[in-house]
């Protein structure tokens, strides 16, 4: 059974990277390859040293890169399913076995953890700042304002508990 809601693509909850995180996050990252490979090129002590400067900092820049195209986005809570703005589907509501929020949970910062009955089909995928999801596992948050993925994670609750009630029941 599964909660009915008038429209199952009406949006419930939004969260975004916060401009000011994503600022020194991306700032911090092309700063650190920039500063990579301008070390490579005047003071490394050899061919090996140069060439592993020169890779980490393209890897820093690529990441940074990589970062500032995931946090463009928006993770979209609906009545169905958890997506982010670009159409990927990170976890089916009616999949949702559990949420954690706790301190000590191995979750992204600002965020919290969800299991899954089953994967999605893409086991491992990966925005860095906003989620990412590994097998039946997918956490949200990093550089997202707790004010919003808390507002999505007690929904989230809300609707585990009322489907739990309704299978308890088999009716709400």
């Amino acid at each position: 059974m599964t909660l009915e809601f008038s429209d199952p693509d009406e949006v419930l909850a939004t969260t975004r990277a916060s401009g000011g995180r994503r600022l020194i996050g991306l700032t911090s990252l092309s700063f650190l390859g920039l500063f990579l490979i301008y070390v490579a090129f005047t003071s490394s002590p050899g061919l090996g040293w140069q060439l592993f400067l020169l890779v980490l900092g393209a890897g820093s820049i690529w990441m940074a890169d990589f970062m500032r195209r995931s946090t463009a986005g928006a993770i979209e809570l609906t009545g169905t399913v958890l997506r982010d703005t670009d159409g990927t589907v990170i976890a089916r509501v009616e999949d949702i076995e559990h949420i954690d929020r706790g301190v000590f949970a191995f979750k992204p910062s600002n965020g919290f953890l969800l299991r899954t009955k089953r994967g999605t089909g893409d086991d491992t995928v990966w925005r860095p700042g906003l989620w990412w999801r590994m097998g039946r596992r997918v956490g949200v948050g990093g550089m997202t304002p707790g004010s919003q993925t808390k507002f999505m994670s007690e929904i989230i609750s809300t609707m585990i508990a009322m489907r739990k009630q309704q299978d308890d029941t088999g009716k709400l």
